[in-house]
């Protein structure tokens, strides 16, 4: 026997059209179209009325999604489903190093090594930086800021010089 609903959604014509608006929006990312299209699947105001599986299903999202999304409507309405709130300490989050103190922590790591030492180490780094810098960094941000990475141009493709021209191959080996 399946559980009880928890929260019956009854969308009024104008929530039904605002909804709607934001789906056909080209901007709308795909976790509001998705919000959206699951609270018009299970409306019971308007046609027929989707399960939460079988809403889950067409959308392509699990049911944990479908849930929190009811939880949400219920909680706040159309406005708290159609924004994302992101966590202050997402990724989007207020970097230690900026541009400046960067160039400046590679002018460190490039200067030669402190007497007794044969290279830098990170935590010879973090001491460094502590006297060289406005903010104290750790370790961590620092090994972050030092690491190599390639540009998605370098990493795709590497050029050999030949006779005739230049080769050019992907980084699994394959001409083009």
């Amino acid at each position: 026997m399946a559980r009880p609903k928890i929260y019956n959604i009854s969308l009024t014509d104008d929530e039904l059209t605002k909804l709607k608006a934001i789906i056909r929006r080209k901007n709308t990312s795909r976790t509001i179209k998705c919000r959206c299209q699951i609270l018009i699947d299970l409306d019971e105001a308007h046609g027929d009325v989707l399960t939460h599986q079988q809403s889950a299903r067409s959308n392509g999202v699990c049911m944990s999604t479908v849930t929190n999304t009811i939880k949400l409507y219920a909680d706040g309405g159309i406005d708290s489903v159609v924004s994302i709130k992101r966590n202050v300490n997402s990724d989007n989050a207020r970097r230690k190093l900026d541009g400046r103190a960067e160039a400046r922590l590679i002018e460190i790591a490039c200067s030669p090594a402190p007497e007794g030492h044969s290279r830098w180490t990170l935590r010879l780094l973090e001491e460094e930086s502590k006297v060289a810098l406005d903010t104290p960094v750790g370790k961590n941000a620092i090994g972050r800021a030092l690491k190599k990475q390639a540009s998605a141009s370098q990493k795709r493709i590497l050029v050999y010089p030949q006779k005739g021209g230049c080769r050019i191959r992907s980084v699994h080996g394959g001409c083009s």
